[in-house]
């Protein structure tokens, strides 16, 4: 039975907070954040998870699991759903503008005034340092879903055999999710018929 907003609201308090203060948490995660999407579950996940409460652990691995699916940019996509469980429309276009809008005003900055520092040796030097970290942000919340996901020994083959399918053989990742999913629906279908 789903709860209403008010019994929601009783029990984590922080889903009372209005589209100021979604807006202000995803400008937040999307101003620090360096390395695209992937680099942003760490900070996502602590601020919606851990701080605020607005989504399980088990929600955001399902969020994840949705927004990587879905067409579009993978920090776009998670902030859309998570804004729109809050507040609705409203809520997911607070959450939007909030993941977009540093990125905008950076990268219009840089276009701006790249062609005064591209030589840099300073700037040079900054970018071959954050390269290993946002490696790093890319690297944890895969582990963290690996170990939310509940891989076993008869499952723990699918996602190495997926990674090595794309990065070998070079498969579209699209196709990989459509054959997970249909694979999934199929085993599922097969378990349910014993």
């Amino acid at each position: 039975m789903q709860k209403t907003l008010s019994e929601q609201v009783a029990k984590h308090p922080s889903l009372g907070e209005g589209l100021g203060r979604l807006f202000i948490t995803f400008f937040k995660i999307g101003i620090f954040t360096l390395g695209g999407g992937y680099a942003m579950i760490p900070l996502i996940e602590e601020e919606v998870v851990n701080k605020h409460r607005w989504v399980s652990k088990d929600e955001m691995l399902d969020l994840i699991a949705i927004a990587q699916s879905c067409p579009g940019v993978f920090a776009i996509n998670i902030a859309i759903f998570i804004g729109y469980k809050l507040k609705k429309e409203r809520g997911a276009i607070a959450t939007t503008l909030g993941t977009a809008l540093p990125s905008f005003l950076i990268i219009l900055a840089i276009a701006m005034f790249f062609s005064h520092f591209k030589d840099n040796k300073v700037v040079a030097a900054l970018f071959r340092g954050i390269r290993p970290a946002v490696v790093a942000l890319i690297a944890v919340p895969t582990f963290n879903m690996a170990k939310r996901a509940q891989l076993n020994k008869w499952t723990l083959w699918i996602p190495i055999v997926s990674a090595l399918v794309i990065w070998l053989m070079g498969v579209s990742p699209i196709w990989v999710i459509i054959v997970a999913g249909v694979g999934g629906y199929a085993v599922g279908k097969l378990k349910g018929e014993k």
